[in-house]
C-alpha cells in the first residue's frame, strides 16, 4: 500500500471518536501517575511497588462489588491496601535496610500470588454494569470523565494542602536533603513509609477505577504500569514547564502530572488510530520516556558548549 493510499484510508471522524475515551482512561491514568509522583519527585526514590498495587486495587474493588459492597466503599478498601502494600515495602526498606528498589520489587513479586488469592484463584474477574452501580464505565464516558476529573482535582487540592503542612514539609525535606531532615529531629524513616503509603494508595485508587471502566480485573492489568506513570509524569513536568515555566508551583507540578496521564493516553489512541502494532505501545512509550528524559539534559548541554564558544571566541579576539 502506497503511503498516499494509507493515509487516505485513515478516518478522522474515527479519531474523534476515539478521543473522550482516551481523556477518560488518561484520567485514571493520571491518579496513578500522582502516586508515582509522590516517590519519584517529592521522596526522590524508585518505588517499584507500582505494578502490583495497581492490580491490588482492581483485585480489592472488583471482587468487594461482586461481593455486594457499595462501589465506593470497595474504592476506599482498595485504597487502603494500596496503602498496605505502601508500608509493606516502606518497612521493608527502613526497618530491615532493604534498598527501596529492591524493596519494591519484592513488595511487587508477593502481591501477584495475593492478588491471585483476592479474586479466587482466577486471573480476570468480569464485572458489569449492567449488574452493579458503578462510580464509572466505558458505556458512560462522559460521566466518567467528570468523575475522574473531579477526584483528580479534589486529590490535588488536598495533597497540595497536606505537603505544606508540618509533616508534608517534612516528607518533602526527607526527599530533598535526608541529611538535613535529619539534623532536623526528623524521622526520615518514618516519612518514607508514610510517603510510599500514600504513593499505592493512589496507586490502588486508579487501579480500582480502572477495573470499574474497563468492566474487569485482570492480574496483569498493572504490568508496566511504572513506566506509564513515569511517562506521565515527566510529560506532564515537560509541558507545564513549556507553557508556565518559572510561574509552574507546586499545584501546577502536581497538576500536570495528571494531565500528563492524559496527553500519554491520547499518544496511545493516535498510534492506534494510525493502525501501528499494538505490540509496539511499550517500545513507543519507552522511546517517548528517554526522549522526554534526555531533553532538559541535551537542553543545558548546549547551552554550555554555546557559552564556552563564546567564551573562546571572546578570548582569540
Amino acid at each position: 500500500m502506497s503511503a498516499a493510499s494509507y493515509f487516505s484510508s485513515l478516518s478522522l471522524l474515527k479519531l474523534a471518536k476515539s478521543v473522550p475515551g482516551g481523556v477518560a482512561q488518561g484520567l485514571i491514568w493520571g491518579l496513578m501517575a500522582l502516586g508515582v509522583y509522590i516517590t519519584f519527585r517529592i521522596l526522590d526514590a524508585a518505588d517499584l511497588t507500582v505494578d502490583g498495587s495497581f492490580t491490588l486495587g482492581g483485585a480489592v474493588a472488583v471482587m468487594m462489588i461482586l461481593g455486594g459492597c457499595p462501589a465506593w466503599l470497595a474504592v476506599l478498601c482498595a485504597v487502603l491496601a494500596g496503602m498496605l502494600a505502601g508500608f509493606v515495602t516502606g518497612v521493608l526498606h527502613v526497618k530491615l535496610g532493604i534498598p527501596i528498589i529492591l524493596a519494591g520489587i519484592l513488595t511487587q513479586f508477593s502481591l501477584y500470588s495475593i492478588n491471585l488469592r483476592i479474586m479466587g484463584m482466577a486471573a480476570n474477574k468480569a464485572l458489569s454494569v449492567d449488574k452493579y452501580e458503578l462510580l464509572l464505565s466505558s458505556r458512560a464516558i462522559p460521566s466518567a470523565i467528570l468523575t475522574s476529573f473531579a477526584i483528580a482535582f479534589v486529590l490535588v487540592s488536598v495533597f497540595y494542602w497536606y505537603f505544606g503542612t508540618e509533616r508534608g514539609c517534612a516528607i518533602r525535606c526527607t526527599g530533598n536533603n535526608p541529611a538535613l531532615a535529619r539534623a532536623l529531629g526528623i524521622n526520615i524513616g518514618l516519612m518514607k513509609i508514610i510517603a510510599l503509603s500514600l504513593s499505592n494508595g493512589l496507586v490502588a485508587l486508579s487501579g480500582a477505577l480502572m477495573s470499574q471502566f474497563q468492566g474487569f480485573a485482570d492480574i496483569n492489568m498493572g504490568r508496566g504500569a511504572i513506566v506509564i506513570g513515569l511517562a506521565a509524569v515527566i510529560i506532564g513536568e515537560a509541558v507545564g514547564r513549556g507553557l508556565l515555566g518559572k510561574r509552574l508551583n507546586f499545584y501546577g507540578r502536581m497538576s500536570f502530572a495528571v494531565l500528563g496521564g492524559v496527553m500519554y493516553y491520547l499518544v496511545v489512541v493516535v498510534v492506534l488510530w494510525l493502525r501501528l502494532n499494538s505490540n509496539d505501545l511499550k517500545l513507543i512509550t519507552a522511546i517517548i520516556v528517554a526522549l522526554f528524559l534526555a531533553a532538559p539534559y541535551l537542553r543545558e548541554k548546549r547551552k554550555v558548549s554555546f557559552r564556552r564558544g563564546g567564551k573562546e571566541g571572546a578570548a582569540s579576539c
